[in-house]
Formats: structure tokens, C-alpha cells, sequence
């Protein structure tokens, strides 16, 4: 109660303990955390948190970390506190963060308006680690923009999509990633496409054009396809950061994270309980049909709460 009391009040002090109770997997942990994402839940807020969440993934290389420095040193200069979530992926031996993406992020440790946390992805597919939807809703109470990073595994993240107001895919020139994106179907995912190493001139104009063409293709002309630069001085930045606004200007933000909410909770209800458990509900969409009857403000928590004793379990 009092951390979630804390985070509502925007005391930036408050998230590095709630992200140690979040990322935590020990039963006590588990319901503290519970009921601390209640605190800070659209029900309990009244609305939802003004925070922008942002995805940015990509594959291996493209340079997602230096582009969030450039992107981080900009968003400080308009006085806007900024959590960045950058999920790693997971050293065999230990467990831990493998890449240490946090290390490559540009930021003075003393700016108390920044936090940045490296999270193992574990066996996680999708891009995410189990704890980083919980923090990015944790973190919204309090920061102006949360930002996740993903593990750049280029194949399977278009998980980030359900927890994010909008999404950003990074691409380097030359690279031919753009085939590998139309067969993994992420090039249907992303509200900003960006081609990185914008001062290798016509190599990355021609990847700009090539994922222009590539969206075309899928029938989507709205999605806009920049280049940036992120070598001093940097190029592209504000209009990054203009697009980036923009497309969270033109979303029905509370109906995109109220389904954010709802396929969360049976995304992980089914990685939990399995696919009998979603027959058991009348499948997936008898889940879905069960959580469209609850309150829009709840969190993911509760709803997975719900969906436990709808097959008659428990929470741990």
C-alpha cells in the first residue's frame, strides 16, 4: 500500500523497491505485488496514468541502445522523467542478464529523473521477461515515459505490442531484414519504423525505401518510416520524437491498453495453466468473452486472479 501510495504520488524513489517486490518470485512477493499493481491500477486511479509507454525492438545490431541514449538525452532536455526497461537475454550458467543492454545506454548515474534496469528474459519467448509487464505498469504511475527495450531476438517480440501505447522497430541498413520481418510478422506490428546509421547515405536510404515499399505491400501507408543518425551530432532525433508523439496523439490510448490488460491476462492464464485450462474457460474465447464482463480499470493481476477461479485455482 504505501509503495503504491508512493508511485501515485510520483515519488521516483519508490521504483527501484517496487521493481525488486515485482521481479520477485516468492509467494509473499507475489501477493505483495499483487496488491501493490492494484494500488496503481485505472480503477484505482480513476483513468488511466499519463505515462507513454513506448517498445522499442529490433534485431541484434541495429542499434536499439545507442538510438534510446540519443532519444534519453532528449526527452531530459524537455524535463521529462524517463524508466527504461531493457530485457536482456539470459546467461545459461547464472540466470542473470546476459548483454547487459543497461551498460550500453548513455546516462549520468546522478540524474535522479532516470532509471534504467537490465531484466533476464529467462525462457520467455515473445521478447519480454515475466515481471517486465508489471513494471511498465508500476513505473507509469510515476515516470512521463517508460520505455522497453526488448530482447532484439528478431523473431518472436511482437509481444511487446500488448504492453506498450506504441511500438517502435529499428532497423540497420543493409541488414536484409526486411524478408525476415514480413515472414515473422513483425512488420505488422510496428507504429514507427526506423533505419538507423542515417549517415551511411545511400545504403540507408535504400533500406528506408525497401521498408516503405514492405509496408505498402501489407496495405499500411500510414505507418511512417524514418532515419536517424545517433552519431554526434545526432540526426533524425526530433522527428523521431515528433512521430513518436503523434501516433500516441491519434490512439484511443484507454481502449488500446484496456485490450493491452485483457491479452496479457490470457497470454499468461495459458502460459501458466496450459491450453486445457482454456478449453475449460470454452477456450480463448470464452476467456475473452468471461474477462469483456469485467471492470475496464482492472489490472492484469486481477484479471488473472478471475480467470484462476474461474477453473477453480488459486493465486500462489
Amino acid at each position: 500500500m504505501a509503495l503504491g501510495a508512493r508511485l501515485r504520488e510520483r515519488d521516483l524513489t519508490a521504483a527501484p523497491e517496487a521493481l525488486n517486490l515485482l521481479e520477485s518470485s516468492s509467494p509473499d512477493a507475489i501477493r505483495e505485488a499483487a496488491a501493490l499493481l492494484r494500488e496503481v491500477s485505472p480503477a484505482a486511479l480513476g483513468g488511466e496514468v499519463p505515462a507513454h509507454l513506448i517498445g522499442v525492438t529490433g534485431p541484434p545490431g541495429a542499434g536499439k541502445s545507442t538510438l534510446l541514449s540519443a532519444l534519453l538525452a532528449a526527452w531530459r532536455a524537455q524535463g521529462r522523467t524517463v524508466a527504461m526497461l531493457a530485457v536482456d537475454p539470459s546467461s545459461r550458467r547464472s540466470g542473470g542478464s546476459l548483454l547487459g543492454d543497461r551498460a550500453r545506454i548513455d546516462f549520468d548515474p546522478s540524474d535522479h529523473g532516470v532509471l534504467i534496469r537490465s531484466t533476464a528474459a529467462g525462457d520467455r519467448l515473445g521478447g519480454l521477461a515475466r515481471a517486465t509487464r508489471a513494471a511498465a505498469q508500476g513505473l507509469a504511475a510515476a515516470f512521463d515515459i517508460v520505455v522497453i527495450e526488448t530482447v532484439g531476438v528478431g523473431q518472436a517480440e511482437t509481444e511487446v505490442a500488448e504492453v506498450v501505447d506504441t511500438v517502435v522497430v529499428v532497423v540497420q541498413p543493409g541488414s536484409g531484414d526486411v524478408l525476415q520481418f514480413l515472414k515473422s510478422g513483425i512488420m505488422e506490428t510496428p507504429d514507427v519504423l526506423v533505419v538507423t546509421k542515417a549517415d551511411l547515405g545511400q545504403l540507408a536510404l535504400r533500406s528506408r525505401r525497401d521498408l516503405a515499399a514492405a509496408l505498402r505491400s501489407l496495405g499500411n501507408r500510414t505507418t511512417p518510416v524514418l532515419s536517424v543518425s545517433s552519431v554526434a551530432p545526432p540526426s533524425g532525433i526530433e522527428e523521431l520524437l515528433m512521430a513518436i508523439e503523434e501516433h500516441r496523439a491519434t490512439i484511443d490510448l484507454p481502449a488500446r491498453r484496456l485490450r493491452a490488460r485483457r491479452a496479457g491476462a490470457l497470454s499468461e492464464f495459458a502460459l501458466e495453466h496450459g491450453e486445457r485450462a482454456l478449453r475449460a474457460l470454452g477456450g480463448r474465447a470464452g476467456a475473452e468473452a468471461l474477462l469483456a464482463e469485467q471492470d475496464p480499470g482492472l489490472d492484469v493481476a486481477s484479471l488473472l486472479e478471475l480467470l484462476d477461479r474461474a477453473i477453480g485455482g488459486e493465486r500462489p
